[in-house]
């Protein structure tokens, strides 16, 4: 797990090269985002692949919503970001949940296990639900190409395939 204090000038430095977010919007997910926690690939003390688990819930279990997936250009192919996700798969959680940004990212998921669950973009009774302010639940799913995207979950507990949303 990285250390937001010793480690958020990379944290930030890799998130900006990839995203290519402002350092101001890479602040205000670090410093307002509450329940959240970051696992890095590092190679020689430097961090080249990470990504943000976010606490949510669905129904009665308890889940991470992975976020900010990202590994700089150099070094993908190197199977760190699936490390990551793997890693995140053995933790204590009913379940991991995730939004692909674009169309290619649904077939790297899916060889990792996942299944395009949950689709987003109503208000239904068995929602994602996460424990976070208005503005970061907002922040967390502007991250998409999609006006209505697809989730994808990580389960042994057979999930929806209907629709199902975000409420706050």
């Amino acid at each position: 797990m990285i250390d937001f204090t010793e480690d958020r000038k990379q944290i930030t430095d890799l998130w900006k090269s990839v995203f290519g977010d402002s350092e101001a919007e890479i602040a205000f997910f670090l410093d307002n985002c509450k329940h959240k926690r970051c696992l890095g690939y590092f190679e020689s003390g430097s961090l080249v692949s990470m990504l943000f688990l976010v606490d949510c819930e669905y129904s009665s279990l308890y889940g991470k919503y992975i976020y900010a997936v990202c590994t700089y250009p150099e070094f993908r192919g190197k199977g760190y970001a699936g490390a990551l996700v793997n890693y995140a798969k053995a933790l204590d959680t009913d379940f991991l949940w995730l939004i692909p940004a674009n169309d290619g990212l649904f077939g790297y998921y899916s060889a990792l296990g996942f299944k395009t669950r949950l689709y987003s973009g109503g208000n239904y009774k068995n929602a994602v639900r996460f424990n976070e302010s208005d503005e970061i639940i907002e922040y967390l799913y502007e991250g998409s190409d999609f006006e209505r995207p697809n989730g994808m979950v990580y389960s042994k507990t057979e999930f929806p395939k209907g629709s199902t949303g975000l409420i706050k």
